[in-house]
């Protein structure tokens, strides 16, 4: 009997294990999948300067929808707009008064509706700004705050302050902490006999997420906006939201200085440690994430996306996407190719910035690509319009999702923007002398659609801002007539992230020498190669050095300087590249 007993046990496990091996090479040949975000083209729009439909001179949710149909020609997936919600204005949507209602020159809420059944008709996802870190003081929630309403008295950061040694009867603030937008973070209240925090414009008193209240009342914000049909939230300002609690006696730690500046009123005289980057802010994160997901449960809707800023040291940012047992942010924004390069850079600048995102990820999380934003100069200033292209290219080749500010498939420049025409509170909140250095303005000029006056922009005489140098020449309606374009070698990346070698591929990058940087992704027997220089000078490159299974190529893309001739086929082993020349480079069949 036992014989016969192992006998049958053996025989079932042999039948089991046949069994196994069938499935597992079933499931290998099961082509990969993605979820619709992990591939994506996010585009941000900032609205304000998209498209005007009413002719007021300020961009508007109707003047998005007009233009909807560009985005979807060009290929976007999903597009996320700056603030629309109901606001003062003081930093242009980012001091929001009601969470729930749409800005009046933006439109109303049935514009806002309009918007989203055309995108869902066009198939692009929109993605709101959430900015959860502060209100206007305009809000009613920090009306009642002042008033010491009980249900918002503490919605706030109130701090009575300290005694001023050489002023009996006055107040100081609390600590020595500096606004992003210059001077002291803490405002005396006459009303409330108490100083506020606000990390960034004295109008952006911030929220107070050690309140209970206050993350539910946040998380409400974010289902009545999921249940209008949005498909995600970027999320502004992350790491501020928590600073270091207080002391007993209602004080805080000083931040040490920086050393990076001697202007005792700019943010970047302090290192931010007690206000910036807190622990807790991470667990904020994993809450909001298990609101989208529990909205996706309910509703069987396909997944909502969390986007978040970060800016903030690698190993704090990376703990935003979740750890082994909870899901965080499915995206914390890569500014690295922001931060770390300027138009100095080398292809070993272009290494280390990747190398900071790519090997510090979690197992199977997504990386993302971001050149520029409403915060920060344009691409094409800050790198040189050079290599407006290589840049491009490289977040269009790299693995993950890449991320495109309105303007960068133009390769549109910086407005110049006098103190008098200045608006942006990062600007005039300084002077006359170094306004320049903290404006936000010229890189938020009107997006340009053709060469007419006010780049097709606006019918009124002046818009908001004044147009951006040569929008007669980058502009949309020029750049589609032209026979070669940034806007063309744009969608045609967009159009090769279409095959499954950039979806599903492996990769491999190197900077072959100081100026040359290459990308190499493969998938079975397909390639797609990246090559880029960066210097002024012509360079000769021998690849299969760096990829020996690298042999004959086909030239399917390159920058809007190179002469090369498209389809040619081009040797691994004897690669000439003139000076700031990018090629996209296949394999005759590519997958």
């Amino acid at each position: 009997m036992k014989f016969i007993h192992r006998t049958f046990v053996f025989g079932l496990l042999i039948a089991l294990s046949a069994k196994l091996n069938f499935a597992c090479k079933d499931k290998k040949e099961v082509a990969p999948s993605k979820d619709w975000w992990e591939t994506a083209q996010f585009y941000q729009i900032y609205p304000r300067s998209f498209k005007d439909s009413d002719g007021d001179g300020i961009g508007d949710l109707n003047g998005i929808t007009e233009k909807l149909d560009y985005l979807k020609e060009l290929g976007v997936t999903a597009t996320w707009l700056s603030p629309i919600f109901k606001s003062p204005m003081a930093d242009f949507g980012y001091d929001i008064e009601d969470f729930y209602e749409i800005q009046k020159e933006y439109g109303t809420m049935k514009d806002f509706e309009n918007l989203i059944k055309k995108a869902k008709q066009l198939g692009i996802k929109i993605i709101l700004d959430f900015v959860p870190n502060h209100s206007s003081n305009e809000s009613e929630w920090f009306k009642k705050s002042v008033a010491r309403d009980p249900e918002y008295e503490d919605f706030y950061v109130w701090e009575d302050g300290i005694d001023d040694p050489k002023n009996p009867g006055k107040k100081l603030p609390p600590s020595n902490w500096l606004a992003g937008f210059r001077g002291s973070a803490w405002q005396w209240n006459e009303q409330r006999k108490q100083f506020y925090l606000h990390q960034f414009a004295v109008q952006q008193p911030d929220l107070n997420y050690r309140n209970p209240k206050v993350v539910e009342r946040m998380n409400h914000v974010i289902r009545f906006w999921l249940n209008k049909g949005i498909d995600g939230f970027r999320v502004d300002a992350v790491p501020c939201v928590f600073e270091i609690e207080r002391f007993p006696n209602g004080t805080y730690l000083d931040e040490p200085k920086s050393g990076y500046t001697d202007d005792p009123e700019e943010s970047d005289y302090l290192l931010h440690i007690y206000t910036q980057n807190q622990p807790e802010t991470i667990d904020l994160v994993y809450e909001w994430r298990r609101v989208f997901d529990e909205h996706q449960r309910i509703f069987n809707t396909e997944s909502k996306v969390l986007l978040i800023e970060t800016y903030a040291p690698p190993d704090y940012t990376m703990k935003f996407y979740g750890n082994v047992t909870t899901q965080g942010a499915h995206l914390p924004f890569n500014f690295n190719l922001i931060t770390q390069l300027n138009s100095q850079l080398t292809a070993e600048d272009v290494k280390k910035s990747i190398d900071s995102w790519l090997p510090e990820m979690p197992s199977k999380r997504t990386a993302n690509w971001v050149i520029g934003n409403h915060d920060k100069r344009r691409a094409s200033t800050r790198y040189g319009v050079e290599k407006i292209d290589h840049m491009n290219m490289l977040v269009m080749i790299l693995p993950g999702v890449s991320v495109t500010y309105q303007g960068e498939e133009l390769g549109m420049l910086d407005g110049i923007i006098s103190w008098e025409e200045t608006v942006d509170p990062a600007g005039c909140n300084s002077n006359s002398s170094i306004y320049e250095k903290f404006s936000r303005d010229p890189c938020r000029t009107p997006f340009q659609w053709d060469d007419t006056k006010n780049a097709g922009f606006t019918t009124k005489e002046k818009p908001w801002l004044p147009m951006a140098p040569k929008y007669e020449e980058l502009n949309i309606k020029t750049e589609m007539a032209a026979k070669e374009s940034h806007l063309k070698i744009y969608k045609s990346l967009i159009e090769l992230r279409k095959k499954q070698t950039l979806k599903f591929g492996n990769y491999k990058y190197n900077a072959v020498d100081k100026n040359v940087f290459v990308v190499l992704r493969t998938y079975n027997n397909s390639q797609i190669l990246l090559i880029e220089n960066f210097g002024n000078s012509e360079e000769k490159i021998d690849l299969t050095k760096s990829f020996p299974n690298l042999d004959k190529l086909i030239l399917k893309i390159r920058n809007l300087g190179s002469k090369k001739e498209l389809g040619s086929t081009i040797l691994a082993n004897n690669i000439q590249l003139d000076k700031y020349e990018a090629l996209v480079l296949t394999t005759e069949t590519v997958l």
